[in-house]
């Protein structure tokens, strides 16, 4: 049975499936941190909103890669996942902090495309310094 867990594609697919798990909730606890509805402003259309929801993917996804390719156990993957997606919350609390001229939802929900992009570059940016520590 020990040969069955060691296969490569068996490792892939739990990888892939808890990273998947993770996405999921790590996105419902963006959504409740949030003032707007991600996926109701996603279907009006709203690309500000799709590309910050878009950059907290793929920043999620990044971090869960680094951690993959540094560690063989599954649960050490997910515990350096769930640390990096604090970091990117935290991050995501540092730069509404850090504008206080505008809220950072407010420009969001309204469409601001370019503090979308922006938060989404946060995201990314973040995720690649989180994932550089991980070893």
């Amino acid at each position: 049975m020990n040969s069955f867990w060691e296969n490569s594609f068996v490792q892939t697919a739990g990888y892939y499936s808890v990273t998947i798990l993770c996405i999921v909730l790590f996105l419902f606890i963006f959504e409740l941190v949030t003032k707007y509805s991600n996926w109701d402003e996603i279907k009006k259309g709203n690309i500000a909103v799709a590309m910050a929801t878009g950059g907290k993917i793929f920043g999620i996804a990044n971090v869960f890669r680094h951690s993959i390719l540094h560690h063989d156990s599954l649960l050490v993957m997910i515990g350096w996942g769930v640390y990096g997606f604090f970091l990117l919350l935290t991050g995501y609390f540092i730069f509404e902090f850090l504008t206080p001229k505008f809220k950072i939802d407010k420009e969001i929900e309204n469409n601001n495309r370019a503090v979308g992009f922006l938060s989404m570059v946060i995201s990314i940016g973040l995720s690649y310094v989180i994932g550089a520590s991980i070893h």
